[in-house]
């Protein structure tokens, strides 16, 4: 019989959070507890959680940043917004359709996973994303529909998905932020998106796996498609938030 070796409380403490950020529910760049938290808790001394912590960081599965505390390293490391790849990107004119294309499938996954397997805490997220994206302002509300979609996405717990789709965090904000410009100020596109959204919350929050995914899959569908259109018909497309401010002015009062 092979005797394993016995851990110290600091390394089943740090076998345990590497666990959490295995199965997905410490989410790439989610923040870590405090030491304190953890500490009460878990009910040890914070300088075992302290060892816990610097071994996790040694392995690389957590990075500290001054003043803010640690947080789950990422798999894929996401490009940086000044990142050169990610300007070219973002500036060629059919990334934007081949990101809904990525969207479409891993999103739809994504939802009826999160039907299936959020938990309490879960879902109280996705409420509260949810209230907070329907009680903004739908011309600069890009961040809390983006959150939206993320909470769902969190509450698949499959953390190669949950990864995959925080590598690409920088163009997906992008083609939020191009949805919203271009849809939010004409009445019929933003009333369909609003009935897709308010699907998909019921759908996951019901846990009706099935239903959440073809809400999810046919909301991308409708945004490309309808960017798609008003491209066709304008020869114009606001593709960031700053891209051209004016025309969505232009486009609210018509």
């Amino acid at each position: 019989m092979t005797n394993r070796p016995v851990l110290s409380t600091a390394q089943s403490i740090a076998a345990h959070l590497e666990q959490m950020i295995l199965d997905g529910s410490l989410a790439p760049e989610r923040r870590i507890p405090s030491e304190r938290q953890l500490s009460a808790r878990l009910g040890v001394s914070r300088a075992i959680i302290r060892e816990a912590l610097h071994e996790l960081h040694g392995r690389g599965l957590i990075e500290t940043r001054h003043g803010k505390g640690s947080f789950v390293s990422c798999v894929v490391p996401p490009l940086e917004p000044d990142s050169a790849l990610l300007q070219a990107f973002s500036g060629h004119p059919r990334t934007l359709y081949n990101l809904f294309e990525v969207r479409e499938q891993l999103e739809g996954q994504a939802a009826a996973l999160a039907a299936e397997r959020a938990t309490e805490a879960d879902q109280y997220r996705i409420r509260k994303a949810f209230e907070a994206m329907e009680a903004a302002d739908p011309l600069t509300n890009a961040d809390l529909d983006h959150a939206f979609h993320l909470a769902i996405v969190e509450a698949s717990h499959n953390p190669v998905l949950v990864h995959v789709l925080n590598s690409l965090k920088g163009l997906m904000l992008n083609s939020v932020q191009a949805a919203v410009a271009n849809l939010s100020p004409r009445k019929a596109f933003k009333q369909q998106i609003d009935k897709h959204h308010r699907q998909i919350y019921h759908a996951v929050i019901s846990r009706q796996a099935r239903w959440a995914r073809k809400a999810a899959m046919a909301h991308v569908r409708h945004v490309s498609d309808s960017l798609r259109l008003i491209e066709a018909q304008e020869q114009h497309l606001i593709r960031t938030a700053l891209d051209d401010a004016p025309a969505v002015a232009n486009a609210q009062a018509g």
